[in-house]
């Protein structure tokens, strides 16, 4: 524990702090014990002007001073002081940023951390990397002096330790470096760099995480470099024991690929026309999606939305979930290079037909099943009808589809042609398994009707067979109206 004075401290080196040392931090604090004097100089330090104070005392080298002592004898309380207070002294101060790099702050701190007696304390190690991560802020000079410290093997060393507690200033550390240098993001994915990203990965995998700046890190590796396949098959075995043959399991999938699904989904869904999605990437997800779609054959009726718990079933979501806005972000940007773009690149590779196909042998909507009378089946729906795997796997096929074919004629003609139309007319409904179905029923109607008039004429004539022939239509309570000067139609409700 903290000693009482500069004597008492005295047990717990085998090379005492200097006097020179003890006497600034005693003066400065107007104590005369350690433990106090750090404390004392842990809260002067949380207020800006405080910091500056200190700065100007030059106070940081003496606490490098006491890490550069024989820390396997010193006190972990003193230690995690120490850490908090250089943290603290760190935080958007310059000149303490500076003098860290100065009086060769990233050796001391790097050299304790990874000591073995004090990498078992996850706590320290979690303090020593924020100071690491306020001094990386500082610029690319610090950035180069903690990267060249650390990579790869101190990051992967660290990354091992399998927490959150750790693995979130890791993250830190390394997005900072890697951002104001953005070569290294290439040296991160590369052979050596590659071994931390998927321990970080397998770690928020299992333990979570607190700080978004992993989906900043995988966001830049996996989207913006277009890593995505690199890092996916890295982690495809990740969690089967080395005694297992990985042949018999080449369509499975593991929980880390589940989670890097997730994180990307969600990543793709919040920054909806800020990432530019690479074709490479597309494909690769749709690759991942058609590989995925053969859990289909033994599904069962989902209880949840994603996650499902059912690792095939969430590869499968969240797949489609990053087709629809990988399509959505191709969109919004418009009709730029319209011939090469990630959408029409999908498309050549039957995306819409594959879609269709998938959405019809899906069991009708619950409210459709019940207007369909069929002798042979009392609740509507085909023997081998599949029912979704997932609450909410109807609505992101259909919204997959209306993004794809918002202005795009040649999908609107590909939907009339595979008779498309009536099939997407039956998904305007409310659906308790499908949240928001009849709102991207809606769209995607809305999108193959618009400026179509073949289009329009197919939904007209059904309109016209009768609800007898056609329930779907009367039992939505919608009809379409074409506007007589633009020609264009509209879904509306009946009054």
């Amino acid at each position: 524990m903290g000693g009482s004075g500069s004597d008492d401290n005295a047990p717990f080196l085998k090379k005492p702090i200097s006097e020179e040392t003890l006497k600034l931090l005693f003066d400065v604090s107007n104590s005369n014990n350690l433990e106090n004097s750090l404390e004392i100089l842990i809260q002067t330090s949380k207020s800006s002007s405080g910091r500056s104070n200190l700065a100007s005392k030059t106070i940081l080298p003496s606490i490098l001073n006491i890490l550069q002592s024989q820390t396997s004898l010193l006190d972990h309380h003193i230690l995690s002081l120490c850490f908090k207070l250089l943290r603290n002294l760190c935080a958007g101060e310059i000149l303490n940023q500076n003098l860290f790099l100065q009086f060769h702050g990233v050796v001391t701190v790097v050299s304790t951390i990874l000591r073995s007696e004090v990498v078992s304390d996850l706590m320290l190690v979690r303090w020593g990397l924020q100071v690491l991560a306020n001094v990386s802020l500082a610029g690319k000079q610090h950035q180069k002096a903690i990267w060249e410290e650390l990579f790869p093997l101190g990051f992967l060393s660290l990354a091992r330790l399998g927490t959150k507690e750790v693995s979130d200033p890791l993250c830190i550390v390394i997005y900072v470096c890697c951002d104001g240098n953005p070569q290294w993001f290439r040296e991160l994915y590369s052979h050596n760099g590659l071994p931390v990203v998927v321990e970080i990965v397998t770690t928020a995998s299992s333990a979570s995480f607190g700080e978004d700046w992993i989906k900043l890190l995988l966001s830049r590796i996996c989207l913006e470099e277009s890593q995505l396949p690199v890092l996916f098959s890295k982690l495809q075995f990740k969690d089967i024991l080395d005694c297992e043959d990985t042949k018999s399991r080449d369509d499975q999938f593991s929980s880390e690929q589940v989670f890097l699904l997730q994180i990307l989904s969600e990543i793709l869904n919040q920054r909806i026309g800020d990432v530019t999605i690479s074709k490479d990437v597309a494909l690769f997800v749709y690759g991942i999606f058609k590989k995925s779609i053969g859990v289909l054959e033994q599904a069962v009726r989902g209880k949840s939305g994603l996650p499902s718990g059912i690792t095939a079933v969430d590869v499968l979501g969240y797949s489609l979930t990053m087709l629809r806005d990988i399509c959505a972000h191709d969109s919004i940007r418009g009709d730029e290079e319209d011939a090469n773009n990630v959408v029409d690149v999908l498309l050549s590779y039957s995306l819409v037909e594959l879609l269709l196909i998938l959405l019809g042998d899906l069991e009708p909507p619950a409210i459709i099943r019940k207007g369909i009378k069929q002798s042979d089946n009392q609740d509507g729906a085909n023997c081998s009808s599949k029912p979704c795997p997932y609450k909410g796997f109807r609505r992101d096929i259909v919204a997959l589809i209306g993004n794809c074919v918002h202005r795009r004629k040649h999908v609107q003609d590909e939907i009339r042609s595979r008779n498309g139309i009536l099939l997407l007319l039956q998904q305007c409904v409310t659906d308790e398994d499908n949240p928001y179905l009849r709102e991207w029923g809606l769209w995607c109607v809305r999108n193959i009707l618009e400026g179509n008039e073949e289009n329009q004429k197919v939904v007209s004539e059904l309109q016209l067979q009768g609800s007898a022939d056609v329930p779907e239509i009367s039992a939505l309570g919608l009809r379409v109206d074409i506007d007589p000067k633009t020609r264009r139609a509209k879904l509306v409700n009946v009054p």
